[in-house]
Formats: C-alpha cells, sequence, structure tokens
C-alpha cells in the first residue's frame, strides 16, 4: 500500500529477459540496508517485488522481476537503461497519509494529450520561474473514465494528484513547481504514455451503485 508521494527518482540500469520475465536494475538514493529483501517499491506507480539489494559507487542498485502482465497493461514494458521512474517505498502503519491511498495495482496506460506551462505572476508583476506550473490534458481508457470525477484523485506515474476538469475520457491535472522538480513527470509531454490508477474508494463506490 501506498500513498502517492513520491520519495526518490530511481533510473533503470539494465534490463534482461528471464523467460517470460524481465529482470530490472533500478538506481536510487535510498540506503541499501533499509530496502529487505521481498520489500515492495512503487516503481512509476506498479508495485514491485524487490529480488536483490546492492550498492554500487554511490548509489544503491535494486533488483525486482516484471512478469507478463505487468508487461503488458503497464508502461514497464517500454523502459530502456536510462529511464527514470517514480519510487516509493511501501507505506508503515503510523506513516502520514500525505496523498490517497494507492495499491501499486495499476490499471492501464494512459496517454498525455497536452501540457501547458504556464507561471504566476511575482508580487511585484515579473514571472518567476519558481512559481511555473503545468497543466496536463490526459486520456484514459473508456472502461476507466467513469471512476474519474472533478476533484476526485488519479494516481498518474505513482504520483498522487487532483483531478481539475473531465470531459468524457479525458481530464486534467495540474501539477505544481514541487511536483514538476521532485518526479520524472516534470520530463513528460505530449503523447508520453503514463501508468494510470484509479482512486480505489471510487471503484467500490461504482460497484455498490451496480449491485443496487
Amino acid at each position: 500500500m501506498f500513498t502517492g508521494i513520491v520519495t526518490d527518482v530511481g533510473e533503470v540500469v539494465s534490463i534482461a529477459p528471464r523467460g517470460e520475465l524481465r529482470r530490472l536494475r533500478i538506481g536510487c538514493s535510498y540506503d541499501a540496508d533499509s530496502i529487505a529483501l521481498g520489500a515492495s517499491i512503487a516503481c512509476s506507480g506498479v508495485c514491485l517485488t524487490v529480488v536483490a539489494v546492492a550498492r554500487e559507487d554511490a548509489r544503491t542498485i535494486f533488483e525486482v522481476d516484471a512478469a507478463a502482465e505487468t508487461l503488458a497493461v503497464t508502461t514497464v514494458g517500454a523502459w530502456v537503461n536510462g529511464t527514470r521512474v517514480n519510487l516509493e517505498r511501501a507505506l508503515k502503519i503510523g506513516d502520514e497519509l500525505g496523498g490517497h491511498i494507492v495499491t501499486g495495482h495499476v490499471d492501464g496506460v494512459a496517454k498525455v494529450l497536452s501540457r501547458e506551462d504556464f507561471c504566476d505572476r511575482a508580487p511585484e508583476g515579473r514571472p518567476s520561474e519558481e512559481t511555473s506550473m503545468s497543466r496536463f490534458w490526459i486520456e484514459a481508457a473508456q472502461d476507466l473514465s467513469r471512476f474519474i470525477a472533478k476533484k476526485g484523485s488519479i494516481a498518474l506515474d505513482g504520483v498522487s494528484l487532483t483531478v481539475n476538469e473531465v470531459e468524457e475520457n479525458r481530464f486534467s491535472v495540474l501539477l505544481i513547481p514541487h511536483t514538476l522538480a521532485v518526479t520524472a513527470l516534470g520530463a513528460r509531454g505530449a503523447g508520453d504514455s503514463l501508468n494510470i490508477e484509479v482512486d480505489l474508494m471510487a471503484r467500490y463506490a461504482a460497484r455498490l451503485s451496480e449491485l443496487r
């Protein structure tokens, strides 16, 4: 279980096929001693199990296996050496719930339709790069759009975001400067694919409504 608050941005170091699996080695700044074998780490929203950990130079390298289902329904299958991935460690009892409840079970891949960058005005009337923000319009699969509501929560590449507007199977999110700076979303733009996980509560609410 996760909250969609990214704590590090890792980098894919190597990818090796292992039958129907792919073994991925990901570099990060986490302390190697703090990562236990079998631990869950959300990698751009995909919950993956750590199968090996090592220190290499000044960084930690952890290894995970991506199964055929993961490769088919997420962006993991398109990752290459150098791909930057948002990382989040599994939630602990007592941790602050800064985002929303995220399972790491990705529902599918969404497409970035457009990105609009703009700046607030500094008090003296001059634009400030420190206040620059971005609005993304995203297209989701038709069967997922019913779970997406204005002012609701959505996880994109593992980042907890608030939905601003919804138009059929399109929706927009606003990324503040901090999010752009500390996650891999800052490098995303029109045409890119993102892992999407709809709000768990919205899913159950819809199911209960159907049963009634």
